[in-house]
């Protein structure tokens, strides 16, 4: 096969400001270039553009490696502690749609170009050789498999109510939105912040020597997800999204001795590995380490192995009752019902003083508890009652990891670089039985 194109949503909004740099041509004009803002008309069913009303518009630029084109006040970190604001430069086409009243801004661009983008900006592109290689890998089996799926029409509810169990509110979250676009450049799928991120010729190295690599397994491209850290051991794919068991995505210790690990669905050993500070990969604390893997706002707290989230009653019976729409009263117990295999809470039963109620899974967990997103569902709960209460004044969360768990965490993955691990043998860690194969 030959390298594709991958369509990839940028931006949403009533106006759309954009600078092209280079000459583009439109199905309007002949050619076009310079700084121009699209804005949605009244009807909320078009845009103008001069003069005339479109629901979509391609720009094409007539040199692919030479022209791009700058969308301003483009948001990363949606729902995040780092969301904020900023203006990013592409390579490739750049097509406005019109879509549930708003304009879609959509970049179409080669899938190899996507990906030295996307490894730059998942982390430092200073970050070790072997680490950008595997990384660089599951990043092109991730997206070759989302872009498979659309193209079969693959579609799923995510938010009905769960066959297994009747009552309880569990949701998860994966592609399903992106009806316009293969995927989107922000965390939901993989962080893309166009070419002003790629800073190092080393991640664009990575992409050139693993060109058209994917994770094969029974013939079959793996849906290689990744995470920033498993706090020890994998998660089970099951855990995070549908009813599907991936044997590649597999629970293991993040060690040397991948195979020996304790049964956190057990509630008395999950709280003794999450209170406790067993070694693993992604144990460190190493700056450099950290900060070859990390961007600068992820590096805004460094507490992602092991961290502390304290809560008052107020907070805590706040957040919930905005962030789920639950009206449960005073917060009386947060009470773990399920746990996969990295100690991820999949089912939680929440009591209040008005009521109960069970949420599942591990991100409607993590975005209940807090104003963006909990770092993990990994945790423990200490409530604190005063003396002559009868409900906590003060709820003490202690919990492991960063994100889902899933596939590659990418800090154990950056101390495995370090210490001289080749690209296929930190895929073959992360990805046990599964195959490097060539497609293109």
């Amino acid at each position: 096969m030959n390298e594709p194109y991958v369509s990839v949503g940028i931006l949403s909004g009533k106006s759309i400001t954009f600078d092209l740099t280079g000459i583009f041509s439109t199905q309007s004009d002949s050619v076009v270039t310079g700084r121009h803002t699209a804005t949605l008309s009244d009807s909320g069913l078009s845009f103008d553009w001069n003069g005339s009303k479109y629901t979509s518009l391609l720009f094409e630029p007539t040199t692919y490696d030479g022209d791009s084109f700058e969308l301003e006040g483009v948001t990363i970190g949606v729902d995040f502690h780092w969301q904020r604001k900023e203006n990013q430069r592409f390579r490739g086409a750049l097509r406005l749609v019109v879509d549930d009243g708003k304009i879609i801004a959509i970049n179409d661009v080669k899938v190899e170009d996507y990906l030295v983008s996307v490894i730059s900006s998942e982390m430092a592109a200073t970050s070790s050789l072997q680490l950008l290689r595997a990384h660089a890998v599951i990043s092109r089996s991730w997206l070759l498999k989302q872009m498979q799926n659309r193209s079969m029409t693959v579609k799923k509810s995510y938010n009905k109510p769960h066959e297994k169990y009747p009552g309880e509110i569990i949701k998860w979250w994966d592609r399903e939105d992106h009806a316009l676009f293969d995927v989107c450049a922000d965390d939901h799928c993989q962080r893309y912040q166009g070419i002003a991120r790629v800073s190092s010729p080393v991640a664009a190295g990575a992409v050139a020597d693993t060109k058209g690599r994917v994770l094969m397994y029974d013939g079959k491209l793996c849906d290689a997800r990744f995470s920033k850290c498993c706090g020890g051991i994998f998660e089970r794919f099951e855990s995070c999204w549908d009813d599907i068991d991936h044997p590649y995505l597999a629970p293991r210790r993040d060690n040397v001795d991948s195979g020996v690990f304790p049964d956190l669905s057990i509630e008395s050993e999950a709280e003794k590995w999450i209170e406790g500070n067993p070694p693993a990969f992604c144990n460190t604390s190493d700056d450099r380490i950290l900060s070859q893997v990390l961007n600068r706002y992820d590096l805004e707290r460094r507490d992602f192995y092991r961290w502390t989230e304290h809560y008052t009653q107020e907070r805590l019976s706040s957040l919930i009752r905005e962030r789920s729409g639950l009206e449960l009263g005073d917060i009386i117990s947060l009470e773990p019902l399920e746990r996969g295999s990295s100690g991820r809470i999949i089912r939680l039963k929440i009591t209040g003083t008005k009521g109960e109620s069970v949420i599942g899974k591990e991100l409607m967990i993590r975005r209940t508890l807090s104003e963006s997103h909990l770092l993990s569902s990994a945790f423990t709960v200490e409530r604190h009652i005063a003396p002559g209460d009868t409900i906590p004044n003060l709820f003490t969360l202690r919990g492991a990891g960063w994100g889902h768990g899933v596939g590659l965490c990418q800090i154990g993955a950056a101390v495995m670089g370090e210490r001289g691990y080749t690209y296929d043998e930190i895929l073959r860690h992360y990805y046990p039985g599964a195959s490097i194969d060539k497609l293109y």
